[in-house]
């Protein structure tokens, strides 16, 4: 038994140094990096030496600390929009609510990005106006071109408190 095992211990280490993917792989020499210049007296580097150490192509790292997935979100989409009221897309906006006061109603709008916007009747939007404020939504007058650029204006009525299948 001894002998066999002698004998597969002989023959099987000098066949792991014949098979390539087995066999240990050694990281070639690395050269010596050559000295950095001294900074002069003055506390300045030489013109070819930024501030810090340079890694060599193809080693840098990446920061551990900086997130892997970008939760910025992208406003190219919305940058072309003006501010305030007249960036108002009524196909985007809630009606949060709706005040009658003195001077006639007040709706109370939102955007996607949580602003609020307080609107009265004939109030312009980006895509249209608004053309009447009631105590349980708002109805808009959106103004839009079809598929063959003819204008096409529709009426558009957002509900405070939307019913079972109703839009909001």
């Amino acid at each position: 038994m001894r002998l066999a095992k002698a004998f597969a211990i002989m023959f099987a280490v000098p066949a792991l140094w014949l098979v390539p993917g087995l066999r240990a792989q050694g990281k070639p020499a690395q050269q010596p990096k050559p000295a950095a210049p001294a900074p002069s007296a003055a506390g300045e580097t030489p013109a070819g030496a930024p501030g810090r150490a340079k890694s060599e192509p193809g080693t840098s790292k990446r920061d551990p600390f900086t997130p892997l997935i970008n939760e910025r979100k992208d406003s190219s989409a919305i940058s072309h929009l003006p501010p305030g009221k007249a960036g108002l897309v009524i196909a985007t906006t809630h009606v949060d609510g709706a005040v009658r006061s003195k001077d006639g109603m007040i709706a109370v709008l939102s955007n996607p990005e949580q602003r609020v916007y307080f609107v009265r009747e004939g109030d312009r939007l980006y895509d249209g106006a608004v053309e009447k404020i009631g105590l349980d939504g708002v109805t808009f007058r959106e103004s839009s071109k079809d598929a063959f650029g003819k204008p096409v204006e529709r009426m558009v009525t957002k509900r405070i408190y939307a019913s079972a299948g109703e839009q909001q």
